[in-house]
């Protein structure tokens, strides 16, 4: 699927990311955040956070394909927290925007998120509601031109950072899927939160340099005008936002684990165990083999995903089994290997240590196995109905 043209983005990629990022990886994890502003800046600077983005408000305009170049080139970032908070930036927040907001939207949102000059994050699951978006309850309530938002976000990758939320809330309406809008919410006046919105920062198992937090709304006012779309739309709008954010993850996660692999052979090769090399075991080496088979399986997958989205087809199927096999591949590469790192696998001083701990989150978040596994059945016809399933 890619021309010299994509090779030349990846290459491009890889460079910022040893230049930029990798020699800060450890002082940021102990920080348990990175410098978000500063490295979109750069990032914004170089071109990569519009590669799909619209030229008249920053992005290069270029098709689908080279965004999936490059989440396949920013998944070799040793911490995965990164390439999250990247991609919220890319695939997770804006998509919406770009396909159904208005242009004084793009301009005084998307525009500003595509330079680096602003940091989103989105704004969907709640401490109540994560995989069952439609039973959220963040409310926003007209008044006057204004919406008033009252409610609270939880999970929210660059958080504590962030300028402005992609906002799913309830605007009205019994129906819980018509009944949510999605609006751009100012989180931030002159660096500060804006009176009504509150933090907290979450701790987690792994992505650590990724901050994490719940957000807080107690009569918040923003402009009617910065609804996304139509009111009462939000739901579908943020399915089709998730396909994207789902292929994505599953993109990156191509690179993060071959890396593991590779990882993994070269210290196996080094290490000595009566007599011989960790590699040199048939046990060993056929396993490398293996999961090396499933990752380019995987690959494919993504692929065809991403040439359905590119010929305007619903790739829902698709990006779902793409996302269900990387999360549930990641879990089993990320333990494969550290098993062959012996004790040292157990140690925080190594990459497989911080890849196992960090790749566990992708069988959770941005839609968990059982959430995937749902949409696959319901794909293929053989999902039980239930009360209050679309």
């Amino acid at each position: 699927m890619f021309s010299s043209e994509h090779v030349a983005l990846q290459d491009s990629v890889r460079q910022f990311i040893a230049r930029e990022i990798e020699p800060n990886i450890d002082a940021w994890e102990e920080a348990e955040i990175f410098p978000a502003h500063e490295l979109f800046k750069k990032l914004g600077d170089a071109g990569f956070l519009g590669v799909n983005k619209p030229t008249e408000f920053g992005g290069m305009g270029l098709d689908y394909s080279y965004e999936i170049a490059f989440c396949e080139a920013i998944g070799n970032v040793s911490a995965s927290g990164i390439g999250m908070a990247i991609s919220v930036q890319t695939d997770m927040a804006t998509p919406a925007l770009t396909r159904h907001g208005s242009d004084e939207l793009k301009e005084v949102f998307l525009k500003p998120t595509i330079a680096g000059d602003s940091v989103v994050c989105l704004g969907v699951s709640e401490a109540g509601a994560g995989s069952d978006v439609a039973s959220i309850k963040t409310r926003a309530v007209k008044d006057g031109d204004d919406y008033v938002i009252n409610g609270s976000k939880m999970w929210i990758t660059n958080g504590m950072q962030a300028d402005w939320m992609c906002l799913l809330a309830n605007t009205g309406g019994e129906d819980i899927h018509r009944n949510k809008s999605l609006i751009c919410v100012p989180l931030r006046e002159n660096g500060k939160l804006r009176p009504g919105i509150t933090t907290q920062k979450i701790r987690k198992v792994g992505m650590w340099l990724s901050d994490t937090a719940q957000v807080f709304f107690d009569d918040v006012r923003v402009p009617q005008r910065y609804l996304i779309g139509e009111e009462g739309k939000g739901f579908t709008y943020q399915m089709e936002q998730f396909q994207e954010e789902r292929l994505s993850g599953a993109t990156r996660r191509l690179a993060a684990m071959t890396n593991v692999i590779n990882q993994t052979i070269d210290y196996t090769r080094q290490r000595k165990v009566f007599g011989g090399s960790v590699l040199d075991n048939q046990v060993v080496h056929f396993r490398m083999a293996e999961l090396k088979t499933e990752v380019e399986l995987l690959r494919s997958l993504v692929y065809r995903a991403a040439q359905l989205h590119m010929e305007g087809q619903d790739m829902t199927e698709f990006a779902s089994m793409a996302k269900l096999k990387a999360g549930r591949l990641c879990r089993e590469v990320t333990d494969s290997c550290l098993q062959y790192w012996g004790g040292m696998g157990y140690t925080w001083d190594n990459p497989v240590s911080r890849a196992w701990r960090d790749l566990r989150l992708v069988s959770i978040g941005g839609g968990a196995d059982e959430v995937l596994l749902n949409i696959i059945c319901k794909k293929m016809g053989i999902l039980p109905k239930r009360p209050g399933r679309p």
